[in-house]
């Protein structure tokens, strides 16, 4: 069982543009698509198209659209009700691929809520293999509550992964060794954010045949505890860091068409790889498999397994 949890859910409508888009002008649509989104939705949306048993946690009204667009799409969950219906996020796709996200900043959380997902979480993780933490958090919400849930997540013997960004991943980090979790997915300014790193001069070394930036930054997290770092680094690949050792995965040629969901499709890949008993350099060709597949398709949709292009990422033993 792969168990996620998206504590700022979204609807997220996405709109096709026929040309780059222009501050200021008129703009047509060639097409718009609306489903059910946030972070650990798509992760539990990936795996469960592979097949792969998932329960989706999430706070949502019982007649709130999101939840008819998981029904539709037969993604287990639970939830806990809310008053207010979740946000809605706007993303606008260029036909060069470039993608424009705007993001509600959800509803507020009380107090009340914010116990009963921890509460809901924790029991439906008793049977869980992997517990994934992923996204942003809503108002209302301790900026340290990821930590919060590592430590109250680890009695069960899941693994955690944990995929956020700015407040929240600073917290969590501020709180190593103590709630590292087994697997953390930052991009590149998110590694930069935690290590003091240049975002741009990260990607840029990998993309010109040198991750050893971010290797090297990857490795002061393990160090302070993480199992393991999964950087994503867009059009270079990523890289995996573990105490055993450092492995960078070129992705396979594709057509950029909307980079929305690719970074959790990343991770659904390496849950699902590691489920397999999948070796550390097999986890990250498949986690790049996953998310080179997203990016090659167009607005929300995510990749199921007969999209994936395995054979053509190439994984490098970097150290």
């Amino acid at each position: 069982m792969i168990v996620t949890l998206t504590a700022n859910p979204s609807l997220d409508r996405t709109a096709s543009l026929d040309r780059a888009l222009a501050r200021g002008e008129v703009h047509r649509v060639s097409s718009v698509t609306v489903e059910p989104g946030g972070k650990g939705i798509n992760v539990a949306r990936v795996a469960h198209a592979a097949g792969h048993p998932v329960r989706a946690i999430l706070p949502a009204g019982l007649s709130d659209p999101i939840l008819h667009g998981l029904d539709e799409l037969r993604v287990p969950y639970r939830t806990v009700p809310l008053a207010e219906g979740v946000r809605t996020n706007l993303t606008l796709t260029e036909p060069d691929g470039t993608t424009t996200k705007i993001n509600e900043p959800g509803p507020s959380l009380d107090a009340e809520s914010v116990e009963k997902l921890a509460h809901l979480l924790v029991l439906e993780s008793e049977r869980a293999d992997w517990v994934v933490l992923s996204g942003s958090l809503p108002p209302g919400v301790p900026a340290d509550w990821y930590a919060d849930l590592v430590r109250a997540l680890r009695p069960w013997g899941c693994r955690i992964a944990v995929d956020t960004s700015d407040a929240p991943l600073l917290a969590l980090a501020a709180q190593f060794p103590d709630a590292a979790p087994d697997l953390l997915k930052p991009n590149s300014e998110e590694l930069a954010q935690l290590t003091g790193a240049d975002p741009e001069l990260l990607e840029a070394a990998a993309a010109a045949g040198d991750p050893s930036a971010c290797v090297d930054a990857a490795r002061t997290l393990v160090a302070r505890g993480v199992g393991a770092v999964m950087a994503t680094l867009g059009a270079a690949g990523a890289v995996l860091v573990t105490a055993e050792g450092a492995w960078h995965a070129s992705p396979p040629p594709i057509t950029l068409r909307s980079t929305v969901g690719a970074g959790d499709s990343s991770v659904a890949g390496y849950v699902l790889a590691h489920t397999r008993d999948l070796n550390a350099p097999d986890r990250l060709r498949l986690a790049v498999a996953y998310g080179s597949a997203a990016a090659s398709l167009a607005g929300t949709a995510l990749p199921r397994p007969e999209q994936l292009n395995t054979t053509a990422v190439i994984v490098t033993d970097v150290g």
